[in-house]
């Protein structure tokens, strides 16, 4: 069970070193991408060297241009929105794959819904996980829903590797790792918090199988 953290704003950044010791993958979450390019990637990747860096693009068309971009800047991940055509699929999957990199299928905008993709839905061999999020707006407008991570278990059951985000922190860590995702996604519960460095550790301390088989007492 891998940990992303993920990084929105800009004074985010500067809690790199903090997180290098204990996160298997940081992201570049959207707004950030939005405000620094593929800088922001670059200074992941210089802070974070033994880091795997996502850039959220949550890419829905362009997709063999924003591929080459953020693959060349040192990402090892990207983000597709599930809605994105399946001309677009293909050709983000052909250039990760010639980049080594690997693809995530987000399903944000199908948050809510029943089923989040069609029934026999596939995807090329580098899209390795499917996104299963719940949406920041929506959580801040009130929605307290945890059915994101109930539906680990239907996409699990349907053959695929699950990123699970939206809302995880201390208070759902139990649920979520009940249901494994083979991705933990943790975004304010850690940059938001009083301590970030504790709250990091106190999560880190919880998830089966550290990333890169690193030690359990990392300082």
């Amino acid at each position: 069970m891998l940990l992303q953290i993920a990084f929105d704003k800009p004074e985010h950044l500067a809690l790199l070193p903090l997180v290098k010791p204990f996160a298997d993958i940081v992201e570049i979450g959207t707004p950030l991408l939005k405000r620094f390019g593929i800088s922001a990637i670059t200074t992941a990747r210089e802070l974070c060297p033994d880091v795997l860096v996502l850039a959220d693009t949550k890419t829905v068309d362009g997709g063999g241009l924003e591929a080459d971009m953020v693959f060349g800047a040192g990402a090892a991940f990207m983000t597709v929105l599930s809605c994105a055509s399946s001309a677009t699929h293909a050709t983000v999957g052909q250039r990760a794959q010639a980049f080594g990199a690997t693809v995530i299928v987000d399903t944000i905008t199908e948050s809510g819904k029943a089923e989040l993709l069609p029934e026999g839905a596939t995807f090329p061999p580098s899209f390795a996980y499917v996104a299963v999020h719940s949406p920041t707006d929506a959580r801040l407008a009130g929605n307290t829903s945890t059915a994101h991570i109930d539906a680990v278990r239907d996409m699990h059951a349907r053959g695929f590797r699950v990123s699970l985000a939206g809302g995880i922190g201390p208070k759902t860590l139990a649920a979520v790792i009940d249901v494994a995702p083979e991705i933990v996604v943790v975004g304010s519960a850690i940059t938001e918090a009083a301590n970030p460095r504790e709250v990091l550790r106190w999560i880190r301390d919880r998830l089966p199988n550290p990333g890169h088989g690193w030690p359990w007492d990392r300082k």
